[in-house]
């Protein structure tokens, strides 16, 4: 089971990476919020498509259905949009750095609302992902490139994501089905970006142009994926091995990156400040 979980993980991780570069390109013809409203309902369309097979051999677990329509809201939902929103403003790398954080705001809750204990590992962790927090932000001529507002794109994203895996789990350990925690969470998810593009714009329908509508369909499918085969990690494994393993992705994304932009600018350091940010995570989760 372990094994299964580790190699899903690992599709997992590669799979938001692409993502996260192929949005890069797809920003160029849409704004975020339409893309959202794009990539989301295309990958549920397909899902419902598919669903009558993939759910075949179902039996619906009624008790656990609120608990995926309640994660669906934010996830992909309201995540996608802050990450497409921080990707334009900050970049692919940066936005897969900060979004890593998702782990730490999990460990943060539990030391100051649960009282739970911080063992050196876990501070080890804690120094460790503020040094590639500061090694991603600080320009090469040492000032600081903050962008305040623009980084609480991706780490609202980041606390959204942390609290997905052991809300999901809950709901798996009730009805062990990814595919059906899936359907329900992209179901809710469409109804939260058709609703929010319909009040900026007045149709339900996104407006973008035919080559932006195609990176963004083929952005769903591949986010979509991403999801499910999170699901699925955790269906095989606990989140204690899920989490830090998905949280490569980051790198996954510097190397896709230099494969799709040719170079990275400062991507010796972005590279380093990934590394320490993937690293303090692990250090985190297995404190």
């Amino acid at each position: 089971m372990n094994t299964a979980a580790i190699v899903i993980s690992f599709a997992a991780a590669f799979h938001f990476a692409l993502g996260q570069v192929l949005t890069q390109f797809g920003l160029r013809h849409v704004s975020p919020l339409s893309g959202a409203a794009i990539s989301i309902p295309t990958f549920t369309l397909v899902f419902i498509c598919a669903s009558p097979i993939l759910l075949r051999n179902e039996t619906i677990v009624w008790s656990a259905v609120p608990i995926f329509m309640a994660v669906g809201l934010a996830f992909p939902a309201v995540v996608t949009l802050l990450t497409f929103a921080s990707n334009r403003a900050l970049g692919p790398v940066v936005t897969s750095s900060l979004g890593n954080l998702s782990p730490l705001f999990a460990v943060t809750l539990a030391v100051v609302l649960l009282h739970e204990p911080l063992r050196p590992l876990q501070f080890a962790g804690l120094v460790v992902v503020v040094a590639g927090v500061l090694a991603i932000s600080v320009q090469r001529y040492g000032a600081k490139d903050w962008r305040t507002w623009a980084l609480l794109l991706p780490l609202g994203a980041a606390a959204l994501r942390g609290l997905v895996p052991p809300v999901i789990k809950l709901g798996l350990d009730l009805w062990p089905s990814p595919i059906a925690a899936g359907l329900v969470g992209y179901i809710m998810s469409t109804v939260t970006v058709v609703t929010v593009e319909k009040i900026r714009n007045g149709s339900f329908i996104a407006k973008a142009s035919r080559t932006g509508r195609l990176w963004f369909m083929g952005i769903g499918l591949c986010n979509g994926l991403a999801t499910m085969l999170l699901y699925a990690a955790l269906g095989a494994g606990p989140v204690s091995l899920v989490v830090p393993l998905i949280a490569t992705f980051p790198l996954f994304t510097v190397v896709l990156s230099v494969i799709a932009f040719g170079r990275l600018e400062n991507g010796f350091r972005l590279a380093g400040g990934t590394v320490l940010t993937v690293a303090g995570v692990v250090l985190i989760l297995i404190g």
